[in-house]
């Protein structure tokens, strides 16, 4: 299976244990994750946050005021795939330790959800999307060697 090419950017922003989560996401790792839930060519930005920024985020674009796992901010879908990812690891964190879930397979979890996102899939739009969106993730995770995150 060839995968798509990918122009990654992974930045560490102000956040608590930083060594703790650049650990989790090498580099490598990140991109194979996003490679691998690709549909076409991408240039991806992920940015790791801590919890301030994670809810500014959250607040000014989507009028939630509160911290979440994951923003996806899509620009282009087609010729190829421009967005940023955002991801709070405080939350990131405490929903891994909660789930029983290393953080490495979460954040591998969230990355695939948010590159889909940046594909155009939506699990908002309505309980047969939400299925559909939900099986393709068990189904590229488990092509990463990463358990089923919704057990």
């Amino acid at each position: 299976m060839a995968l798509n090419q990918l122009s990654l950017s992974l930045q560490f922003g102000d956040l608590p244990d930083t060594a703790l989560h650049r650990a989790a996401l090498p580099r490598h790792s990140v991109a194979r994750w996003i490679r691998h839930a690709l549909q076409s060519d991408a240039e991806i930005t992920v940015r790791i946050v801590g919890a301030e920024e994670g809810q500014t985020l959250n607040r000014d674009y989507r009028g939630k005021d509160y911290a979440t796992n994951v923003l996806t901010f899509d620009y282009t879908q087609a010729p190829y795939v421009t967005a940023d990812l955002v991801l709070c690891a405080p939350v990131v964190e405490k929903e891994a330790r909660d789930n029983q879930k290393t953080l490495q397979a979460h954040y591998a979890h969230l990355l695939v959800h948010g590159t889909l996102h940046a594909q155009g899939y939506d699990h908002e739009t309505g309980e047969a999307d939400a299925e559909a969106m939900e099986a393709l993730e068990i189904k590229i995770l488990a092509g990463l060697g990463i358990d089923n995150p919704y057990r």
